[in-house]
C-alpha cells in the first residue's frame, strides 16, 4: 500500500481563524440542496464540497440522536489552511416539507444533488479549483459525482464493496445465524428490485419502501467506479474507526493505484482522535460536540489540494 505521508441566500456572518478571516453564508442552490459555504479570503482559494454519510444527516454532520459537528469541524478546520467549503443537509431532510416518501427516494437522488453542486460552484468561477470530500456513503456518491469534472476526490472512511455485501460482512461477523437469509434476500433485491419473504429480523434495511432506495443503492461497486476516474484520489482512513475496515482502504487503493493512501492513527469515525481499544468509549464521541478534529486529517488533506 502506497503511504501518503505528509499528511445566494441569507446571513453573512464575519468569523475570525488564526490565519484568514472566513465568510460563512447560507446557500440555496435548489429545492433540494441547502448548506453553508464557509469562504476563505485567502487570495487564492479551493473549494471543497463535503458530501456526508448514511442517514439523515444534516450539514453539519448530525443526526437527530447523534449530535457531535463533525462535518461542520472539518470545514472550520480546513478553513485555518484557506480552503473554502460547502456543506449541505442531505435531501431527506427535506422530505416532509417537499411532501416526498420514503418509497420515491434513490442513491441516484444524492449523485444528482452532489453534480448540481458541482455545476453550481464552477459557474461561479469563483473558486481555484473543486474537490470533493465524501465521508461513508459519501465516498461513493462523491466518487460518481467526481465522474462530472471536479479537479479530485477525498474518500474518508469508504467503503469498498457494494453495500449488500457490506452489510452482509458485517452481518457475518455479529450475527452469523442471519447470514443466509439475508444472502437470499439481497440477490432476490438484486435480481428482481423487490423482494417480499424475508427474515423480520432484517426489517430495518429490506421494509417495503426503503427496497427501491436499496435496489439502487446496491448497483453501485466502489471499486469499479473509482476505476472510472482520472483525478487525484486521496483515500483515508481511521485506525480507530469502527465502519470501515483497513480491507476497504487496501481493496480502494488497489482498484486505484495512483490514489495516495493516509491511516490515520487514533482518528474514528466521527474525525475525533480516540484513545485505547474500547469500543463504547470510541462510540460516546459520536455525541460529543466539543471535542477537536483531528489534527493530522486537517494537514493531510490541506497539502493534498495545495500539492496539486
Amino acid at each position: 500500500m502506497k503511504k501518503f505521508c505528509f499528511l445566494i441566500l441569507t446571513t453573512i456572518t464575519q468569523i475570525s481563524f488564526a490565519q484568514f478571516n472566513v465568510i460563512a453564508n447560507d446557500i440555496k442552490i435548489n429545492q433540494f440542496v441547502e448548506g453553508t459555504l464557509l469562504t476563505s479570503t485567502a487570495q487564492e482559494s479551493p473549494l471543497v464540497i463535503i458530501l456526508n454519510d448514511a442517514g439523515a444527516i444534516d450539514r453539519n454532520g448530525n443526526e437527530r440522536t447523534q449530535t457531535n459537528n463533525a462535518t461542520k469541524k472539518l470545514a472550520e478546520s480546513l478553513a485555518h489552511s484557506g480552503i473554502s467549503s460547502f456543506r449541505y443537509d442531505k435531501r431527506i431532510l427535506k422530505a416532509q416539507k417537499l411532501n416526498l416518501q420514503e418509497k420515491d427516494f434513490r442513491f441516484d437522488f444524492m449523485v444528482e444533488d452532489a453534480k448540481t453542486t458541482i455545476d453550481y460552484f464552477k459557474n461561479k468561477q469563483r473558486f481555484t479549483s473543486i474537490y470533493i470530500i465524501g465521508r461513508g456513503q459519501g465516498s461513493l456518491v462523491g466518487i460518481l459525482a467526481a465522474q462530472n469534472n471536479v479537479d479530485g476526490l477525498i474518500s474518508i472512511g469508504g467503503a469498498a464493496k457494494s453495500i449488500d455485501q457490506t452489510i452482509l460482512g458485517k452481518i457475518k461477523l455479529q450475527a452469523p445465524g442471519l447470514t443466509q437469509d439475508a444472502t437470499n434476500a439481497f440477490a432476490e433485491l438484486k435480481e428482481r428490485g423487490k423482494v417480499k419473504n424475508y427474515n423480520p429480523a432484517l426489517e430495518s434495511m429490506l421494509r417495503k419502501d426503503l427496497q427501491p432506495f436499496m435496489s439502487s443503492w446496491m448497483a453501485y461497486t466502489p471499486t469499479q467506479e473509482i476505476q472510472k476516474l482520472n483525478i487525484p484520489v486521496l483515500l483515508i482512513r481511521g485506525s480507530k474507526d469502527l465502519q470501515s475496515t483497513p480491507e476497504d482502504l487496501s481493496a480502494l487503493q488497489k482498484a486505484y493505484p495512483n490514489a495516495s493512501v493516509k491511516e490515520i492513527e487514533n482518528m474514528n469515525y466521527v474525525l475525533v482522535n480516540v484513545e485505547g481499544d474500547n469500543d463504547m468509549v470510541n462510540q460516546k464521541s459520536y455525541y460529543r460536540k466539543d471535542l477537536l478534529i483531528s489534527e493530522e486529517l486537517t494537514k493531510t488533506i490541506s497539502l493534498f489540494i495545495k500539492d496539486k
